[in-house]
């Protein structure tokens, strides 16, 4: 499975690994209007299917993303405009939605039932980090660096950075980030936690990321949904809370077949061959 049919990305399925490729390098692949459609309909499109196990999250050319681009914020107004005959709570409503729906873009890849992983080279700036926050994993190159670059346009960044990167890194350094706006280096956010490995150049980390792509399609999909699944629930709750939690999924959703090839791969010293996903439907009688 391949696609070019957009306007922000090139798709690629191969050997159940998506690969999402954000494809405006001239513009350092900044997210204009189409972006923000285009990454949840192919995010929640490659989850629901059969074909993926997990999803990488790539960028052509030297920067991997350098924000939202400019052209989005002249389209969004803002609280203070009072158009529609000077209601002003109706644009704020207006501005609020359009927040919620930005968000929905980044928050389907922490609800995909697919590992995602970001593979970051350059600039990860603004909305970059909202969006490589809402994944996985995340690897980079020696010359990414990571700016929160909303409070130096004069903002509250408001798309999940805020909300996400402290429960991945100590929290006083992510208030530092976002009060100064200042630039985190490849190696303070490998020292930090932020990233899980950073590579001397472009080649190096595809490779790598590739790997670590081939290892989790290797595994039964089923666990792995429901490792993901405990992980992002246990996060936001008390350790008694995903204790609970994982009891019920693993009661509904654990899977002896899977089980069963896996103890006779071994047996056979032979790679397992697990089952697909079974297709998702986005709603009912679809």
């Amino acid at each position: 499975m391949t696609g070019s049919g957009y306007r922000c990305f090139e798709v690629e399925v191969r050997d159940h690994v998506a690969r999402l490729t954000m494809n405006r390098p001239e513009k350092a692949n900044s997210m204009i209007a189409p972006f923000w459609r285009e990454l949840p309909d192919l995010v929640e499109d490659i989850s629901a299917g059969t074909d993926a196990r997990v999803i990488v999250l790539a960028a052509q050319g030297r920067h991997f993303c350098s924000g939202m681009d400019l052209s989005v914020f002249g389209n969004a107004g803002g609280p203070d405009n009072t158009a529609h005959g000077g209601h002003g709570s109706r644009m704020r409503a207006q501005f609020r939605a359009t927040a919620l729906r930005l968000q929905h873009s980044f928050s389907v890849l922490e609800h995909s039932r697919l590992p995602v992983i970001a593979a970051i080279q350059g600039a990860c700036v603004g909305g970059g980090i909202d969006m490589v926050s809402a994944c996985d994993l995340r690897y980079a190159t020696n010359d990414a660096y990571f700016v929160i670059q909303e409070i130096n346009i004069a903002m509250t960044a408001d798309v999940g950075t805020l909300q996400r990167m402290p429960k991945l890194m100590p929290e006083g350094v992510v208030r530092e980030l976002a009060y100064t706006g200042r630039a985190m280096s490849a190696q303070e956010a490998l020292e930090r936690g932020f990233v899980n490995a950073v590579y001397e150049d472009h080649a190096a980390m595809t490779d790598a990321v590739d790997d670590v792509a081939r290892q989790i399609a290797a595994k039964s999909p089923m666990a792995i949904w429901g490792t993901k699944q405990s992980m992002n629930y246990s996060r936001d709750h008390s350790v008694a809370d995903g204790l609970e939690y994982i009891a019920t999924w693993n009661a509904a959703m654990f899977d002896t077949d899977d089980m069963g090839e896996a103890f006779a791969a071994q047996v056979d010293r032979r790679d397992p061959d697990f089952a697909d996903h079974r297709p998702l439907h986005h709603g009912i009688g679809t």
